[in-house]
């Protein structure tokens, strides 16, 4: 067993992973805490004295703190695109100069240009690019990092980068999820909803068999694919026991209804989304995934994020790292600059990159420092955790525990 602490303040996340708003005096706050674990597992968390005490004469290590630093859950990525080949600097390049995402797509760029060299990228290469990014986010507190395939967008490239990211040399939990629709290929021959037949019976019966991947998401969009043809994919992907998720909203409305009508495990985008739309979330069980990290790159208005919580949805925050529309890939700066915009407590804001954003990857056992979760810590050098986001993301976290092994040096 470890003990780690004493912690100035301790933030567990605990009851706030359900729908709509939080005010910041909801959020559970122990003072002088301290953790103890158990091969990797919360075991007791406590006043640090008491649990000192309680130990003392046991075989157990103790991991002092001594400076004043401020503890949460380690941070849950649940939206990325980190494995990848290629750069797409000059399609930055052309939205500053006036370019629409859209416009770039229809000329060759955009998600078709990655795609392209992700195809001609080892396997091993990719691997080696996710684990780059892994630990880079890791370094900034997220310990949890949910990655998407839909790159390859054949049969063997979705299974190369699945593979690839299942084998990223990384402290970090990855969850991949095939993202096989992300778009219809230029060099597929036949119509939209004729690809994603060929990868419903060639890819996706082989990425259960062999446990690739729980997860299947789909691009609904007038870029990628109609609600018709989504519809028959997700019931599909559904049929075989995968969770489904959905890219919906982004730039035209669909796909947060398919999401609900379908019962997705979460909607994510939604900087499209209308206000009857909103409100139809908010009735449902569909967790919304915001992507501040979109919107920054991209330069359009962030997703209705205070309308979200105001219907009563639960609001997860991703990055949406990826080399086109998002490559800043700094979680915790996107989650800050959202809340400033749509006036979020300092409450939803750690909630949507904690406990929040465990939800929406179905994760029972983290996002919240408690007794039987995985012991994923990130601790900030504060007395004051409102300072974690009033510093809008350049207050990184000191250390960071995975597992309940210290990977971060003071």
């Amino acid at each position: 067993m470890k003990l780690i602490g004493p912690f100035y303040q301790l933030l567990t996340m605990d009851n706030l992973s359900s729908g709509g708003k939080i005010s910041d005096s909801e959020i559970e706050i122990i003072h002088n805490a301290g953790i103890l674990t158990e091969n990797g597992i919360i075991f007791e968390i406590d006043d640090f004295s008491k649990l000192q005490s309680k130990v003392n004469k046991q075989n157990v290590e103790i991991e002092k703190i001594d400076v004043p630093m401020v503890a949460l859950p380690g941070f849950i990525d649940a939206h990325t695109h980190i494995c990848w080949a290629g750069s797409r600097t000059n399609d930055y390049a052309l939205r500053l100069s006036g370019k629409s995402y859209l416009e770039i797509a229809r000329s060759g760029g955009g998600i078709w240009s990655t795609v392209q060299h992700t195809r001609k990228a080892s396997m091993e290469e990719l691997a080696k690019t996710t684990t780059n990014h892994a630990n880079q986010m890791l370094n900034d507190g997220v310990t949890t990092i949910e990655v998407k395939s839909g790159y390859g967008l054949t049969v063997d490239d979705e299974l190369k980068m699945l593979r690839a990211i299942n084998g990223a040399n990384t402290p970090t939990d990855l969850i991949p999820t095939c993202l096989a629709a992300h778009i219809c290929p230029n060099d597929f021959e036949g119509s939209p909803g004729d690809y994603l037949e060929k990868m419903a019976k060639g890819l996706l019966p082989v990425v259960w068999e062999k446990k690739l991947s729980k997860r299947v998401d789909i691009f609904i969009e007038n870029s990628a694919f109609n609600t018709t043809d989504a519809r028959n994919y997700i019931s599909k992907a559904q049929t075989m026991g995968f969770d489904v998720v959905v890219h919906g909203d982004q730039f035209t409305l669909g796909g947060s209804q398919t999401a609900i009508s379908l019962n997705a495990l979460s909607v994510d985008h939604l900087e499209a989304s209308d206000d009857d739309t909103i409100q139809l979330l908010g009735k449902s069980n569909v967790v919304t995934t915001v992507l501040p990290g979109a919107s920054i790159g991209l330069g359009i208005p962030f997703a209705p994020a205070r309308k979200l919580l105001d219907a009563g949805c639960c609001m997860a925050i991703a990055s949406d790292w990826n080399p086109g529309s998002a490559p800043m890939g700094d979680l915790l700066l996107q989650a800050a600059l959202l809340g400033v915009y749509e006036k979020l407590t300092i409450a939803e804001t750690l909630a949507g990159i904690t406990c929040r954003a465990a939800r929406a990857l179905k994760l029972t056992d983290r996002g919240i420092l408690k007794k039987g979760n995985i012991a994923d810590i990130a601790a900030f050098n504060t007395t004051d955790y409102k300072e974690i986001i009033y510093r809008q993301g350049k207050l990184k976290p000191q250390k960071v525990w995975k597992n309940g092994k210290d990977i971060k040096e003071i």
